[in-house]
Protein backbone atom coordinates (compact mmCIF):
# COMPACT_ATOMS: atom_id res chain seq x y z
CA UNK A 1 0.00 0.00 0.00
CA UNK A 2 1.21 2.88 -1.25
CA UNK A 3 2.65 5.40 1.97
CA UNK A 4 0.74 8.68 2.46
CA UNK A 5 2.66 12.39 1.20
CA UNK A 6 2.01 15.98 1.24
CA UNK A 7 1.10 17.11 -2.47
CA UNK A 8 2.34 18.87 -4.39
CA UNK A 9 1.87 22.78 -5.34
CA UNK A 10 1.11 22.16 -8.50
CA UNK A 11 -1.80 19.76 -7.06
CA UNK A 12 -3.33 22.83 -4.73
CA UNK A 13 -6.74 24.12 -5.65
CA UNK A 14 -5.40 28.17 -5.44
CA UNK A 15 -9.13 29.41 -4.95
CA UNK A 16 -9.03 27.32 -1.63
CA UNK A 17 -6.50 29.00 -0.28
CA UNK A 18 -7.80 32.26 -1.17
CA UNK A 19 -10.94 31.36 0.24
CA UNK A 20 -9.01 29.98 3.43
CA UNK A 21 -7.01 33.11 3.87
CA UNK A 22 -10.09 35.71 3.22
CA UNK A 23 -11.76 33.80 5.96
CA UNK A 24 -8.98 33.97 8.25
CA UNK A 25 -8.79 37.55 8.21
CA UNK A 26 -12.52 37.61 9.20
CA UNK A 27 -11.80 35.18 11.94
CA UNK A 28 -9.34 36.93 13.27
CA UNK A 29 -11.03 40.74 12.94
CA UNK A 30 -14.28 38.74 14.76
CA UNK A 31 -12.51 36.98 17.60
CA UNK A 32 -10.71 40.44 18.26
CA UNK A 33 -13.64 42.33 18.37
CA UNK A 34 -15.82 40.64 20.74
CA UNK A 35 -13.00 39.63 23.08
CA UNK A 36 -12.23 42.73 23.57
CA UNK A 37 -15.54 43.87 24.31
CA UNK A 38 -18.34 43.19 26.56
CA UNK A 39 -19.00 40.91 27.79
CA UNK A 40 -15.50 39.48 27.63
CA UNK A 41 -12.99 42.01 28.29
CA UNK A 42 -14.43 45.07 28.42
CA UNK A 43 -17.23 46.41 30.36
CA UNK A 44 -20.28 48.27 28.62
CA UNK A 45 -18.93 51.98 30.40
CA UNK A 46 -15.39 51.42 29.96
CA UNK A 47 -15.85 51.19 25.89
CA UNK A 48 -18.75 53.56 25.81
CA UNK A 49 -16.39 56.37 27.70
CA UNK A 50 -13.51 55.69 25.27
CA UNK A 51 -13.12 58.95 22.94
CA UNK A 52 -14.48 56.76 20.01
CA UNK A 53 -17.18 54.97 21.89
CA UNK A 54 -19.76 55.75 19.68
CA UNK A 55 -18.43 54.60 16.03
CA UNK A 56 -16.60 51.65 18.15
CA UNK A 57 -20.36 50.18 18.74
CA UNK A 58 -21.80 51.56 15.43
CA UNK A 59 -18.64 49.60 13.82
CA UNK A 60 -19.33 46.40 16.25
CA UNK A 61 -22.88 46.32 14.80
CA UNK A 62 -21.38 46.35 10.72
CA UNK A 63 -19.19 43.77 12.11
CA UNK A 64 -22.21 41.35 13.33
CA UNK A 65 -24.33 42.09 10.16
CA UNK A 66 -21.17 41.74 7.25
CA UNK A 67 -18.22 39.10 9.31
CA UNK A 68 -19.74 37.13 12.48
CA UNK A 69 -20.13 33.22 12.08
CA UNK A 70 -19.46 34.10 7.69
CA UNK A 71 -15.66 33.95 8.11
CA UNK A 72 -15.75 30.25 10.67
CA UNK A 73 -18.49 29.15 8.03
CA UNK A 74 -16.25 29.20 5.35
CA UNK A 75 -13.58 28.03 7.41
CA UNK A 76 -14.91 24.75 8.24
CA UNK A 77 -16.66 24.61 4.51
CA UNK A 78 -13.01 24.58 3.39
CA UNK A 79 -12.30 21.61 6.15
CA UNK A 80 -15.39 19.43 4.76
CA UNK A 81 -13.98 20.02 0.94
CA UNK A 82 -10.29 19.47 1.76
CA UNK A 83 -11.34 16.54 3.52
CA UNK A 84 -12.67 15.06 0.65
CA UNK A 85 -10.43 15.71 -1.88
CA UNK A 86 -7.49 14.94 0.28
CA UNK A 87 -9.74 11.44 0.44
CA UNK A 88 -9.57 11.15 -3.40
CA UNK A 89 -6.39 11.95 -3.88
CA UNK A 90 -5.07 9.22 -1.53
CA UNK A 91 -7.58 6.91 -2.50
CA UNK A 92 -6.64 6.85 -5.94
CA UNK A 93 -2.78 6.26 -4.85
CA UNK A 94 -4.03 3.16 -2.64
CA UNK A 95 -2.78 4.61 0.40
CA UNK A 96 -4.47 3.71 3.75
CA UNK A 97 -6.95 7.12 4.29
CA UNK A 98 -8.54 6.26 6.91
CA UNK A 99 -5.70 5.23 9.23
CA UNK A 100 -3.73 8.63 8.50
CA UNK A 101 -7.03 10.78 8.40
CA UNK A 102 -7.32 9.45 12.17
CA UNK A 103 -3.59 10.54 13.22
CA UNK A 104 -4.41 13.91 11.55
CA UNK A 105 -7.10 14.54 13.48
CA UNK A 106 -5.50 13.36 17.09
CA UNK A 107 -2.51 15.51 16.19
CA UNK A 108 -5.15 18.25 15.19
CA UNK A 109 -6.96 17.71 18.37
CA UNK A 110 -3.66 17.55 21.01
CA UNK A 111 -2.86 20.95 19.10
CA UNK A 112 -6.17 22.17 19.79
CA UNK A 113 -6.82 20.92 23.22
CA UNK A 114 -3.09 22.87 24.43
CA UNK A 115 -4.23 25.85 22.15
CA UNK A 116 -8.23 26.03 24.12
CA UNK A 117 -6.57 25.62 27.62
CA UNK A 118 -3.17 27.50 27.84
CA UNK A 119 -3.91 30.63 24.94
CA UNK A 120 -6.98 30.90 23.32
CA UNK A 121 -10.15 29.88 24.99
CA UNK A 122 -12.23 30.51 21.90
CA UNK A 123 -10.04 28.18 19.85
CA UNK A 124 -12.00 26.37 17.12
CA UNK A 125 -9.19 23.87 16.00
CA UNK A 126 -10.50 20.90 19.04
CA UNK A 127 -14.03 21.02 17.43
CA UNK A 128 -12.79 20.32 13.95
CA UNK A 129 -10.94 16.90 15.10
CA UNK A 130 -13.88 16.42 16.81
CA UNK A 131 -16.04 17.03 14.00
CA UNK A 132 -13.47 15.23 11.40
CA UNK A 133 -13.71 11.80 13.62
CA UNK A 134 -17.56 12.23 13.24
CA UNK A 135 -17.15 12.84 9.57
CA UNK A 136 -14.92 9.84 8.80
CA UNK A 137 -17.72 7.17 8.91
CA UNK A 138 -20.07 9.54 7.20
CA UNK A 139 -17.99 9.78 3.66
CA UNK A 140 -20.07 7.39 2.18
CA UNK A 141 -23.16 8.66 2.48
CA UNK A 142 -24.71 9.36 -0.61
CA UNK A 143 -25.14 13.13 -2.17
CA UNK A 144 -28.66 13.90 -0.71
CA UNK A 145 -28.03 12.60 2.41
CA UNK A 146 -24.44 14.37 2.51
CA UNK A 147 -26.48 17.24 1.43
CA UNK A 148 -29.84 17.12 3.65
CA UNK A 149 -27.92 15.88 7.01
CA UNK A 150 -25.13 19.07 6.76
CA UNK A 151 -28.34 21.70 5.88
CA UNK A 152 -30.10 20.21 8.88
CA UNK A 153 -26.98 19.96 11.28
CA UNK A 154 -25.67 23.74 10.26
CA UNK A 155 -29.11 25.19 10.48
CA UNK A 156 -30.33 23.49 14.08
CA UNK A 157 -27.38 22.87 16.11
CA UNK A 158 -26.31 26.29 17.54
CA UNK A 159 -30.46 27.38 17.20
CA UNK A 160 -31.10 24.52 19.15
CA UNK A 161 -28.96 25.80 21.90
CA UNK A 162 -30.32 29.40 21.63
CA UNK A 163 -33.46 27.53 22.10
CA UNK A 164 -33.00 26.06 24.81
CA UNK A 165 -30.99 29.02 26.93
CA UNK A 166 -34.26 31.06 25.89
CA UNK A 167 -36.97 28.88 27.45
CA UNK A 168 -34.86 26.37 29.44
CA UNK A 169 -32.39 28.69 31.10
CA UNK A 170 -30.69 26.39 33.74
CA UNK A 171 -30.20 24.48 31.25
CA UNK A 172 -28.13 26.67 29.12
CA UNK A 173 -24.54 28.68 29.90
CA UNK A 174 -27.53 31.96 30.35
CA UNK A 175 -28.42 30.67 33.37
CA UNK A 176 -25.21 29.32 34.87
CA UNK A 177 -23.17 31.18 37.91
CA UNK A 178 -20.13 33.41 37.08
CA UNK A 179 -18.19 34.86 33.65
CA UNK A 180 -20.00 38.05 32.52
CA UNK A 181 -21.37 40.26 34.73
CA UNK A 182 -18.87 43.40 34.89
CA UNK A 183 -17.53 41.98 38.43
CA UNK A 184 -16.60 38.93 36.49
CA UNK A 185 -14.76 41.06 33.65
CA UNK A 186 -13.16 43.53 35.93
CA UNK A 187 -11.49 40.64 37.48
CA UNK A 188 -10.45 39.24 34.40
CA UNK A 189 -8.59 43.01 33.53
CA UNK A 190 -7.29 42.69 37.62
CA UNK A 191 -5.33 39.45 36.79
CA UNK A 192 -4.16 40.05 33.09
CA UNK A 193 -2.83 43.53 34.66
CA UNK A 194 -1.39 41.65 37.31
CA UNK A 195 0.54 39.72 34.97
CA UNK A 196 -0.67 36.28 36.34
CA UNK A 197 0.05 34.31 33.87
CA UNK A 198 -1.34 30.99 35.52
CA UNK A 199 -4.25 33.32 37.00
CA UNK A 200 -5.59 34.42 33.40
CA UNK A 201 -5.56 30.49 32.19
CA UNK A 202 -7.46 29.57 35.39
CA UNK A 203 -9.91 32.24 35.14
CA UNK A 204 -10.35 31.20 31.46
CA UNK A 205 -10.36 27.55 32.51
CA UNK A 206 -13.44 28.19 34.32
CA UNK A 207 -15.33 30.18 31.71
CA UNK A 208 -14.87 27.33 29.55
CA UNK A 209 -15.89 24.79 31.86
CA UNK A 210 -19.26 26.25 32.78
CA UNK A 211 -19.92 28.56 29.55
CA UNK A 212 -18.74 25.62 27.03
CA UNK A 213 -18.42 22.20 28.44
CA UNK A 214 -20.83 21.81 31.49
CA UNK A 215 -24.16 23.60 30.01
CA UNK A 216 -23.63 21.77 26.61
CA UNK A 217 -22.83 24.27 24.25
CA UNK A 218 -20.16 22.26 23.08
CA UNK A 219 -22.54 20.00 21.36
CA UNK A 220 -24.38 23.30 19.59
CA UNK A 221 -21.04 23.99 18.14
CA UNK A 222 -20.22 20.59 16.75
CA UNK A 223 -23.30 20.33 15.05
CA UNK A 224 -22.69 23.46 13.62
CA UNK A 225 -19.35 22.91 12.40
CA UNK A 226 -19.81 19.24 11.44
CA UNK A 227 -23.41 20.19 9.05
CA UNK A 228 -20.46 22.92 7.41
CA UNK A 229 -18.16 20.02 6.78
CA UNK A 230 -20.71 17.85 5.31
CA UNK A 231 -21.33 20.64 2.87
CA UNK A 232 -18.15 21.10 1.92
CA UNK A 233 -17.51 17.25 1.12
CA UNK A 234 -20.50 17.57 -0.98
CA UNK A 235 -19.24 20.40 -3.50
CA UNK A 236 -15.88 18.57 -3.27
CA UNK A 237 -17.41 15.74 -4.87
CA UNK A 238 -19.09 17.21 -7.59
CA UNK A 239 -15.88 19.22 -8.16
CA UNK A 240 -17.27 22.58 -7.83
CA UNK A 241 -14.17 24.55 -6.67
CA UNK A 242 -11.60 22.27 -8.59
CA UNK A 243 -12.95 22.94 -11.54
CA UNK A 244 -14.26 26.29 -10.42
CA UNK A 245 -13.45 27.91 -13.55
CA UNK A 246 -15.58 25.16 -15.40
CA UNK A 247 -18.89 26.18 -13.40
CA UNK A 248 -18.39 30.29 -13.44
CA UNK A 249 -22.31 30.46 -14.81
CA UNK A 250 -23.33 28.47 -11.35
CA UNK A 251 -21.38 30.60 -9.51
CA UNK A 252 -22.53 33.76 -10.58
CA UNK A 253 -26.07 32.09 -9.94
CA UNK A 254 -25.62 31.05 -6.58
CA UNK A 255 -23.81 34.92 -6.32
CA UNK A 256 -26.94 36.44 -7.59
CA UNK A 257 -29.51 35.01 -5.19
CA UNK A 258 -27.42 34.34 -2.20
CA UNK A 259 -25.54 37.34 -1.65
CA UNK A 260 -28.54 40.35 -1.47
CA UNK A 261 -30.52 37.73 0.54
CA UNK A 262 -28.08 37.09 2.96
CA UNK A 263 -27.23 40.96 3.25
CA UNK A 264 -30.77 41.15 4.18
CA UNK A 265 -31.78 38.71 6.06
CA UNK A 266 -28.59 39.44 8.22
CA UNK A 267 -29.84 43.11 8.62
CA UNK A 268 -33.04 42.41 9.99
CA UNK A 269 -31.38 40.07 12.33
CA UNK A 270 -28.80 42.99 13.60
CA UNK A 271 -31.81 45.19 13.76
CA UNK A 272 -34.21 42.91 15.86
CA UNK A 273 -31.33 42.20 18.16
CA UNK A 274 -29.68 45.85 18.16
CA UNK A 275 -32.42 48.93 17.63
CA UNK A 276 -33.09 51.14 19.95
CA UNK A 277 -35.75 52.70 17.89
CA UNK A 278 -37.68 49.50 17.49
CA UNK A 279 -39.94 48.41 19.73
CA UNK A 280 -38.95 46.42 22.74
CA UNK A 281 -41.08 43.52 23.20
CA UNK A 282 -40.27 39.67 24.57
CA UNK A 283 -38.02 37.32 22.89
CA UNK A 284 -37.14 39.95 20.36
CA UNK A 285 -33.22 39.24 21.12
CA UNK A 286 -33.93 35.82 20.69
CA UNK A 287 -35.57 36.16 17.07
CA UNK A 288 -32.94 37.99 15.92
CA UNK A 289 -29.92 35.71 16.78
CA UNK A 290 -32.49 32.35 15.39
CA UNK A 291 -32.35 34.89 12.35
CA UNK A 292 -28.72 35.62 12.01
CA UNK A 293 -28.01 32.03 12.70
CA UNK A 294 -30.58 31.12 9.38
CA UNK A 295 -28.54 33.41 7.98
CA UNK A 296 -24.84 33.05 7.94
CA UNK A 297 -25.10 29.99 5.76
CA UNK A 298 -26.91 32.01 2.62
CA UNK A 299 -24.34 35.23 3.45
CA UNK A 300 -21.46 32.65 3.59
CA UNK A 301 -22.14 31.03 0.20
CA UNK A 302 -22.53 34.45 -0.79
CA UNK A 303 -19.10 35.25 -0.12
CA UNK A 304 -18.00 32.27 -1.44
CA UNK A 305 -19.73 32.59 -4.74
CA UNK A 306 -18.19 36.22 -5.04
CA UNK A 307 -14.58 35.51 -4.30
CA UNK A 308 -14.71 32.55 -6.63
CA UNK A 309 -16.37 34.83 -9.63
CA UNK A 310 -13.38 37.10 -9.21
CA UNK A 311 -10.37 35.04 -8.94
CA UNK A 312 -11.62 32.48 -11.52
CA UNK A 313 -13.59 35.44 -13.74
CA UNK A 314 -9.81 37.61 -13.53
CA UNK A 315 -11.23 40.76 -12.48
CA UNK A 316 -10.69 40.01 -9.00
CA UNK A 317 -7.39 37.99 -9.51
CA UNK A 318 -4.65 39.98 -9.08
CA UNK A 319 -6.17 41.05 -5.09
CA UNK A 320 -6.61 38.14 -4.02
CA UNK A 321 -4.11 36.37 -4.87
CA UNK A 322 -2.40 37.96 -1.62
CA UNK A 323 -4.78 36.17 0.50
CA UNK A 324 -3.45 32.41 -1.00
CA UNK A 325 -0.03 32.60 1.02
CA UNK A 326 -2.06 33.44 4.24
CA UNK A 327 -4.12 30.40 3.51
CA UNK A 328 -1.77 27.85 2.95
CA UNK A 329 0.21 28.68 6.13
CA UNK A 330 -3.34 28.80 7.94
CA UNK A 331 -2.39 27.05 10.75
CA UNK A 332 0.36 29.39 12.17
CA UNK A 333 -1.04 32.31 11.01
CA UNK A 334 -4.55 31.57 13.24
CA UNK A 335 -2.02 30.61 15.87
CA UNK A 336 0.20 33.67 15.82
CA UNK A 337 -3.18 35.71 15.46
CA UNK A 338 -4.21 33.97 19.13
CA UNK A 339 -0.56 35.90 20.56
CA UNK A 340 -1.34 38.97 18.75
CA UNK A 341 -5.03 39.30 20.62
CA UNK A 342 -3.36 38.44 23.83
CA UNK A 343 -0.27 40.27 23.61
CA UNK A 344 -2.91 43.70 23.47
CA UNK A 345 -5.33 42.92 25.59
CA UNK A 346 -3.39 40.71 28.57
CA UNK A 347 -0.75 41.60 30.93
CA UNK A 348 1.16 38.67 30.52
CA UNK A 349 4.89 39.02 29.88
CA UNK A 350 5.18 41.80 26.93
CA UNK A 351 1.76 42.59 27.08
CA UNK A 352 -0.16 45.64 27.04
CA UNK A 353 -3.17 44.65 28.80
CA UNK A 354 -5.27 47.29 26.48
CA UNK A 355 -8.49 44.84 27.66
CA UNK A 356 -11.21 47.95 28.78
CA UNK A 357 -9.73 50.78 27.14
CA UNK A 358 -9.45 49.59 23.53
CA UNK A 359 -12.17 49.65 21.13
CA UNK A 360 -13.32 48.19 18.13
CA UNK A 361 -12.11 51.27 15.75
CA UNK A 362 -8.64 50.47 16.99
CA UNK A 363 -8.87 46.69 17.31
CA UNK A 364 -9.97 46.92 13.46
CA UNK A 365 -6.67 49.38 12.53
CA UNK A 366 -4.51 46.45 14.64
CA UNK A 367 -6.03 43.49 12.98
CA UNK A 368 -5.38 45.06 8.97
CA UNK A 369 -1.65 45.86 10.25
CA UNK A 370 -1.32 42.35 11.63
CA UNK A 371 -2.72 40.52 8.77
CA UNK A 372 -0.89 43.10 6.17
CA UNK A 373 2.32 41.59 7.67
CA UNK A 374 0.79 38.18 8.18
CA UNK A 375 0.43 38.40 3.99
CA UNK A 376 4.25 39.74 3.45
CA UNK A 377 5.55 37.04 5.67
CA UNK A 378 3.94 34.11 4.51
CA UNK A 379 4.49 35.31 0.80
CA UNK A 380 8.51 35.46 2.10
CA UNK A 381 8.27 32.27 4.21
CA UNK A 382 6.55 30.01 1.11
CA UNK A 383 9.35 31.53 -1.15
CA UNK A 384 12.38 29.77 1.15
CA UNK A 385 10.61 26.71 2.94
CA UNK A 386 7.76 24.56 2.25
CA UNK A 387 5.76 24.85 5.06
CA UNK A 388 4.46 26.93 7.58
CA UNK A 389 6.27 26.02 11.17
CA UNK A 390 3.13 24.81 12.67
CA UNK A 391 2.34 23.13 9.24
CA UNK A 392 5.56 21.46 9.18
CA UNK A 393 4.99 19.82 12.75
CA UNK A 394 1.47 18.61 12.07
CA UNK A 395 2.98 16.75 9.03
CA UNK A 396 5.90 15.45 11.19
CA UNK A 397 3.56 14.06 13.84
CA UNK A 398 0.90 12.91 11.18
CA UNK A 399 3.34 11.30 8.66
CA UNK A 400 5.76 9.84 11.48
CA UNK A 401 8.59 11.42 9.10
CA UNK A 402 10.56 14.75 9.40
CA UNK A 403 9.47 16.44 5.96
CA UNK A 404 12.07 18.65 4.46
CA UNK A 405 11.75 22.38 5.06
CA UNK A 406 13.44 24.16 2.83
CA UNK A 407 12.04 24.05 -0.88
CA UNK A 408 12.69 21.56 -3.06
CA UNK A 409 11.97 20.13 -6.28
CA UNK A 410 10.51 17.01 -6.87
CA UNK A 411 9.02 15.84 -10.22
CA UNK A 412 9.36 19.23 -11.54
CA UNK A 413 7.11 20.98 -8.89
CA UNK A 414 7.80 22.19 -5.20
CA UNK A 415 6.14 20.11 -2.24
CA UNK A 416 3.08 21.80 -0.70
Amino acid sequence: MTVPAPVGVSERVEVMDVLRGVALFGVFLMNMAAFAGTPIMGTEQQLLSLPSGAYDFALLEVLHWLVADKANTIFAFLFGLGFYLQMQRLQFRGADFEAFYKRRLTVLLCIGLVHLFFVWTWDILHLYALAGFILLPMRRLSNRDLLAIGIILALIGRTAQKTLAEFFPGSSWTGLPGGYADSDILLRQQISESGDYFGMVGSFFDLTVVDYLASGMIFGWLSYVLGRFLIGAWVGRHGWIERAREFLPGWRRVRAWSLPLGLFAEAAAVMLSEASWLPDWERREFLGECLHLLAVPVLAAGYVSAIVVAFEGGRGRAFLAHFAAVGRMALTNYLMQSLVIGFVLMGVGPGLALAGGIGTTAVAGIVVAFFTLQIIVSRWWLSHFEYGPAEWVWRALTYGTMPRMRQTAVNGAKRE
